[in-house]
């Protein structure tokens, strides 16, 4: 069976996406409430007990909903999480505590490989978010009788990057970055000034030009062909538009001339479900 990879959802009003291997699947963020993600979960075939492990990038409320605790703790499904974010979940989260002494609840490191579902290697990239410890994600391993290789690579909330960040998501089947805003719009809306400072500043979101730079170092460090698909998550819908996002990723794409497909999310509407 080919590895599956779902955008459930992706935007400030909630994010959330889902790897399926050989129907072992894991959640990336879960910041709908239940009954919303249940849904989505049940468009693409599956349940919660379906759901064998969840991933979280940060603790802002669009990537997890105190509900799903109690989902998780229902149905015994263990969080990968943070230290970090350990404070924030118990703060806000009634169910955070009898997850943990039930033992599910398993903290990661920053750059350290782990294994969240068995055949999935995880290793955690530190991100610049103003979410606390804000982190994105190379997801990879081996299926199919000829044992070839997969890779995933998911940052869905970033302010700026370094250049570590792209040799690190470099050789990828699928590389789901965030294009929040076109620059013009985001200085030209009506939101309060302390907003656009949040989000343009290193700590908040990246513009569809950070995000079209980093599309290109990570081009720059792979191998020719490589990159099948190319996601763009979290684009505002106040201040971003899905043609003006799509057209700065796509000029990278044709400008190193990779055959990628390129898929632009759009908040309140299923993403894009790929097999690899």
């Amino acid at each position: 069976m080919p590895v599956r990879w779902e955008v459930l959802a992706s935007g400030s009003s909630g994010n959330a996406s889902l790897l399926d291997l050989d129907g072992r699947r894991l959640l990336l963020d879960a910041g709908l409430s239940p009954s919303k993600l249940t849904g989505l979960l049940a468009d693409v075939g599956v349940d919660w007990s379906g759901i064998h492990a969840l991933l979280l990038t940060h603790t802002h409320s669009d990537h997890w909903h105190p509900g799903v605790l109690e989902e998780l703790l229902a149905r015994r499904i263990p969080l990968f999480c943070h230290s970090g974010h350990r404070a924030t979940l118990q703060l806000n989260g009634p169910a955070f505590v009898p997850l943990a002494l039930g033992g599910l609840v398993r903290y990661f490191e920053a750059s350290r490989r782990f294994s969240p579902i068995p055949g999935v290697n995880c290793t955690p990239h530190t991100v610049p978010h103003d979410g606390g410890p804000t982190f994105g994600f190379r997801l990879e391993g081996t299926t199919g009788a000829q044992r070839g290789e997969w890779a995933i690579a998911y940052a869905a909330d970033l302010g700026s990057w370094d250049r570590g960040l792209a040799p690190a998501f470099a050789n990828v089947d699928v590389l789901a970055l965030e294009f929040n805003h076109d620059l013009d719009l985001q200085k030209g809306s009506k939101r309060p000034p302390w907003l656009v400072a949040r989000v343009l500043g290193d700590q908040g979101h990246l513009s569809n030009h950070q995000g079209a730079r980093l599309l290109k170092e990570c081009i720059h460090h792979s191998r020719p062909d490589r990159l099948k698909h190319v996601v763009q998550l979290h684009v505002s819908q106040e201040c971003n538009r899905t043609e003006l996002a799509a057209d700065v990723a796509r000029a990278i794409l044709e400008e190193f001339q990779v055959g990628a497909e390129l898929h632009t999310t759009i908040q309140g509407v299923r993403g894009p479900s790929i097999e690899l």
